[in-house]
């Protein structure tokens, strides 16, 4: 066969690359043609600011690295984060750059959503976890607070098919980013005209769905012709990040537990049906849309954000530490210095993390962690501890047992991470493909031009592609007894907010 070219534009919260996969019916490269920063920006107006991405430039990035990419390139897919979403006007111009999900707009919009519906029948109907970050409580914001602009909108499109849009010309609403909206029907795989209207807003806004794994269109003629290369194809892959990792996740058996952990950390399984219940909406759980119509039943968990955020705060302060110098402090430092709540609210926004975690921890009767390490060593051991409560409440609500959890994304370039959930969790860890995003886009693409038959194939070829790495689980008679103290006495549950 004819090697596949292949490009895979990937956004994340603070960073996005455009990287060209190669395909020679064995095996996938990747090489990273263009990497670029996706900081937000904030603007103030007469009484209150806004923090906004920066769409333009992020588009402008996405060109740069079409560009570099060269004249042989058949395709390109794009994956995002979630819940984010540009306005287009009735001409199909963007009305203004998409609001940031930390932006603080959709402060208090669960309390006031649930004059409009109840978050059981929400529950019922989407299966989603309850974050204020979610389209449904940014779109009730938007409506309350920029009215005049939202009356304008004649279509929401989340942000990988904004992309793909303004790529190709073509408008859809590619079904695993639409999921993370809580507007979805989890079952019907269709928009929700009951929470729509309990909500008021208007069904024409949205696009029909669409799965992951099919041909959107072609590279618009102008955009051809001003980077000066040939048309290819855009194709709508999973457009969600996290759905496009799981589909790279390299595990031969069908019932396993995954981890994406970046600046978000995604646990959960894969089912055939959503799993919809009371057990289900008391833990929090969610039912995120997958490609081959998969469900994934999964949690969202506070990441390596509070270690990135944490990181900017001493570069402000002077010390520029690497990723590498903080692991090495966070291991020479004491172990159970300090217990946190990753997804206590206290931890959300941006700012002084480390000054929030001192905080926290002199609120809940803790030692103050003082140094780098202490603070780094908190947050790791704390996640694992997290990623064991999230199991527990999985294998609760399946009731299955699984015999390993599959680690991808860039957490598990950290040794000490991934050896603390082992411990914690009492399971092995398998980590890799670190690029298990770019490597699920790129898949998805090839499924999509009939050269990989399906999910199951593309996860072979992972396989073969990568070198993994087990962790074995230790000292897992400590890690019961710690996570039982953090359990019964650190976790923060939802009716109490800091």
């Amino acid at each position: 066969m004819a090697e596949k070219h292949m490009l895979a534009a990937d956004f994340g919260g603070s960073s996005g690359r455009v990287v060209k996969g190669n395909f020679d019916g064995n095996r996938i490269s990747l090489e990273e043609i263009h990497r670029f920063a996706n900081e937000p920006v904030t603007l103030w107006g007469k009484e209150t600011s806004v923090m906004c991405w920066d769409f333009l430039r992020l588009f402008c990035e996405l060109k740069k690295g079409i560009l570099k990419a060269g004249g042989n390139t058949d395709s390109i897919g794009i994956d995002t984060w979630g819940v984010d979403y540009g306005l287009l006007d009735q001409s199909g111009q963007l009305l203004t750059n998409p609001i940031h999900y930390r932006d603080l707009r959709t402060s208090g919009m669960r309390r006031e959503a649930t004059a409009q519906i109840e978050e059981s029948f929400l529950y019922e109907i989407t299966g989603s976890q309850f974050m204020e970050i979610n389209t449904f409580y940014q779109l009730l914001a938007e409506k309350k607070i920029r009215k005049d602009l939202f009356g304008m909108a004649g279509q929401v499109l989340f942000l990988p098919d904004l992309f793909g849009y303004f790529l190709s010309g073509e408008r859809t609403a590619e079904y695993s980013i639409a999921s993370t909206s809580q507007l979805l029907d989890a079952r019907g795989k269709s928009w929700s005209e009951e929470i729509l209207k309990a909500a008021g807003i208007s069904r024409r806004l949205f696009p029909d769905i669409s799965m992951p794994g099919i041909p959107l269109g072609m590279l618009r003629r102008e955009l051809s012709q001003e980077l000066g290369v040939k048309s290819l194809k855009v194709i709508t892959v999973a457009g969600h990040d996290t759905q496009s990792a799981m589909a790279a996740i390299p595990a031969e058996e069908e019932d396993f537990l995954f981890l994406s952990c970046g600046t978000w950390s995604l646990f959960g399984t894969e089912l055939k049906e959503p799993l919809i219940n009371e057990k289900a909406f008391s833990y929090g759980m969610t039912n995120e849309g997958g490609c081959e119509n998969k469900i994934s039943f999964l949690k969202n968990i506070v990441g390596l954000w509070m270690i990135q955020e944490s990181r900017r705060q001493w570069m402000r302060e002077g010390q520029a530490y690497s990723f590498g110098e903080l692991e090495d402090m966070a291991k020479s430092a004491k172990p159970f210095c300090c217990l946190l709540d990753p997804d206590a609210p206290i931890f959300l926004p941006e700012g002084n993390m480390p000054k929030r975690i001192q905080r926290f921890c002199q609120e809940s009767g803790q030692n103050i962690p003082e140094t780098p390490g202490a603070i780094v060593r908190g947050i790791d051991e704390s996640l694992a501890l997290c990623y064991r409560n999230a199991m527990e409440e999985i294998q609760d609500c399946t009731q299955k047992k699984y015999r390993a959890i599959y680690m991808v994304g860039g957490g598990i370039q950290s040794n000490l991470l991934c050896q603390m959930t082992a411990n914690a969790c009492k399971v092995p860890v398998i980590t890799g493909p670190q690029e298990a995003t770019v490597y699920g886009n790129l898949g998805m693409q090839l499924i999509a031009e009939q050269e990989v038959k399906d999910v199951k194939e593309l996860r072979g070829l992972i396989r073969t592609s990568e070198d993994l790495k087990r962790y074995e689980p230790s000292d897992t008679e400590v890690w019961d007894e710690i996570y039982e103290i953090w359990k019964h006495t650190v976790k923060v549950r939802e009716d109490n907010i800091l």
